[in-house]
């Protein structure tokens, strides 16, 4: 397998592991808005603490990323998924103040405040 075609594998499951934790992020705010729950959230949860664990782990940095320039990415804001700019340059910051507030009303609601 040339670096070329790895580094598409590389794109595609890092673009299908940023769609699956943006929904499990706005799965936490919409819980939180709405004071929902279920097994869903429970999913969304652990999966966003599996990639707390990974970030922390490997110095606040994505492996995938690593891999990625590894495997001849430019660097830049979308080389490491298939999705455009727009979609990644703010990723930490919006992602992360919407958890942030998800997380927040959840625990206001547990509370009963």
């Amino acid at each position: 397998m040339t670096d070329r075609e790895r580094l598409a594998i590389v794109r595609i499951v890092h673009t299908v592991i940023w769609v699956v934790m943006a929904g499990s992020t706005l799965a936490v705010l919409v819980a939180g808005l709405f004071g929902l729950s279920g097994m869903w959230l429970w999913v969304a949860l652990v999966l966003i603490a599996g990639e707390v664990v990974v970030f922390v782990g490997n110095g606040m940095r994505c492996p995938l990323t690593t891999l990625a320039v590894q495997y001849g990415a430019e660097r830049g804001y979308a080389f490491d998924t298939l999705l455009p700019e727009r979609f990644t340059r703010h990723t930490f910051r919006f992602f992360g103040a919407m958890l942030a507030i998800g997380l927040l009303l959840l625990l206001a609601r547990r509370l009963g405040i």
